[in-house]
């Protein structure tokens, strides 16, 4: 499984930001823009708290694993591992969709003199700092979750023959 990159993730931030700028633009010239919700923020904050949670329990427990404490309950291979992966899809998600209400809300700043538009763009800033918060949580639990490296250089018999 391939770690997480961050320019990947930023790419994604800025490309959906940059197209959630261009159609805010070209939505409101023609209509009006759909308003950002208050459950934006709400749901990526909730996910970034079951991330953090889940991370924090994993390592809880493979330090108890490590530790060889009586009664520690280990990890299974394949919950850490699909812990890692739902990490890694809510992250691709997190900067999609905080790039698409940080583009929102960067053409909403033109218009913050206007209650209901300082209310939308107040939303989606805290849009894109929750997805932040969902990002670095699936980075944390990324790092939790990885194995150790194999080195050779620990094993006596892998010298390379000259």
């Amino acid at each position: 499984m391939k770690e997480l990159r961050i320019r990947v993730l930023a790419g994604v931030f800025v490309v959906a930001g940059i197209l959630s700028w261009a159609g805010a633009r070209l939505w409101n010239s023609v209509g009006t823009l759909p308003s950002v919700p208050l459950a934006a923020p709400v749901v990526l904050a909730l996910i970034a708290v079951i991330l953090l949670a889940t991370a924090l329990s994993i390592r809880a427990r493979l330090k108890a694993q490590r530790d060889r404490v009586p009664g520690a309950k280990g990890v299974d291979p394949m919950m850490a591992a699909r812990a890692v992966v739902f990490g890694q899809a809510s992250a691709l998600v997190a900067a999609l969709v905080a790039g698409m209400y940080g583009g929102t809300g960067v053409f909403l700043l033109e218009y913050l003199d206007i209650p209901a538009r300082r209310d939308q763009a107040i939303y989606a800033g805290a849009s894109v700092v929750a997805g932040i918060a969902v990002i670095a949580a699936a980075l944390f639990m990324e790092r939790v979750c990885k194995l150790p490296d194999d080195e050779d250089d620990d094993h006596p018999g892998a010298a390379s023959a000259a």
